[in-house]
């Protein structure tokens, strides 16, 4: 883990120096091409509970995960005067995870109790600030040891004559491939089921419509509706089902799942210190699972250059009409799973951030111009919980 957050850190840097003195070069600034921003995002979760999938609802779920992002934007006026903005994102995380251990308990520690993930992702887009109008695209990739997945994503918006009201769409494809790999008593065909050798895919489609409006000086809203396809293989190979007759078996759900959220946002400036930010979100699929989610952030300035911003977020689920128990499906069922994460359950998520934005830069740096530290602490009422801890630095050209 230190050996990736120190590999980011000089990565990051690195970009600082060559990026100074790219800004120096007379023939680049001719292009009017600059850097806008970068930000280095590092965080570190640690989470524990007692129902994991891979074991078929019971035992361990204990994780770490240590994740690194860093993300490049770059900005320039074409000779219409449109914006255009380029990113460049590039993720790395790494964890370890007893329960994913248990794919082959006979082992001490198998491959599986670690896996690196690299998710680098590049976007584009153009804003024509006259008009109201933007649009843009981008294309992303993450892979690990048994996943691969390729994105593509397609935006626009447009704002209404006097800029108070913007409607925004953006679609979405996910390409994923899928190593199936069983437990390892499941596997030369040692289970009851006939499995899949190999691979198998999943793809995802999804269209988020947002319409945000400013009411006054003081409140803004925004209205979200997201529309979810996916198809494939839905299951995971490697979790583990116990029937009642004392089988066990690899979880199967089915190939296709709709998805509908549909959410609201309020952010309310009480004044120059204070800001509500408060959010509101309904869920449902074809599986059986519906969901209520609220939450609010309030940011409260402490000066012009210090903020904290303690935060709430509520929410529950029903079970999926596939869940139940270890050892207490019944022979016969076409589809079935002992993941909490679709059982029934309710959670609470709180915590708080700092921001730090100095005049003259953190550490005297002046175009560092800001640092972020945020701390939340998770709990779940089927005894998973966990905390997270991240950090934040902008760099602004």
């Amino acid at each position: 883990m230190k050996k990736i957050c120190l590999t980011v850190i000089g990565l990051y840097i690195g970009l600082l120096a060559a990026f100074s003195q790219t800004v120096q070069d007379s023939s680049y600034q001719k292009r009017r091409l600059k850097i806008d921003e970068i930000n280095l995002v590092s965080s570190y979760y640690h989470q524990n509970g007692d129902h994991a999938a891979v074991t078929g609802g019971i035992g361990s779920q204990k994780l770490t995960d240590l994740s690194n992002s860093l993300e490049v934007k770059l900005i320039r006026l074409d000779r219409q005067q449109r914006k255009q903005t380029w990113s460049v994102d590039i993720g790395l995380d790494h964890y370890t995870s007893a329960s994913s251990d248990k794919i082959d308990p006979k082992t001490v520690t198998s491959a599986s109790y670690a896996d690196t993930r690299i998710y680098p992702s590049v976007s584009f887009s153009r804003e024509n600030e006259k008009k109201g109008t933007e649009w843009g695209g981008g294309l992303s990739f993450s892979g690990e040891y048994d996943y691969t997945s390729i994105g593509a994503n397609l935006h626009g918006s447009k704002k209404t004559a006097n800029k108070m009201g913007e409607f925004t769409a953006k679609g979405q494809v996910y390409m994923d491939r899928i190593n199936l790999i069983y437990p390892i008593e499941l596997r030369d065909g040692n289970s009851p089921d006939p499995l899949k050798r190999g691979g198998d895919s999943r793809n995802s489609y999804s269209l988020a419509l947002s319409w945000s409006q400013i009411v006054n000086q003081r409140l803004q809203v925004s209205f979200l509706l997201d529309l979810i396809q996916q198809q494939g293989y839905l299951s995971l190979p490697f979790n583990r089902v116990y029937f009642t007759d004392g089988t066990v078996h690899v979880e199967r759900l089915p190939d296709s799942r709709f998805k509908i959220p549909i959410g609201f946002r309020a952010n309310y400036f009480a004044g120059d210190r204070f800001i509500f930010r408060s959010y509101y979100r309904y869920y449902k699929d074809s599986w059986g699972l519906s969901a209520h989610t609220a939450s609010l952030e309030t940011s409260i300035k402490l000066s012009p250059f210090y903020s904290l911003s303690p935060f709430y977020r509520y929410y529950h689920q029903t079970a999926i009409d596939y869940f139940a128990p270890y050892m207490t499906h019944a022979p016969g069922k076409e589809f079935y799973s002992s993941n909490f994460d679709l059982s029934q359950f309710s959670s609470h998520f709180f915590g708080g951030g700092v921001r730090f934005s100095p005049p003259r830069g953190i550490l005297g740096i002046q175009h560092l111009n800001s640092l972020e530290l945020r701390y939340g602490h998770y709990t779940r009422s089927n005894t998973l919980h966990s905390n997270i801890v991240s950090v934040h630095l902008k760099w602004k050209g």
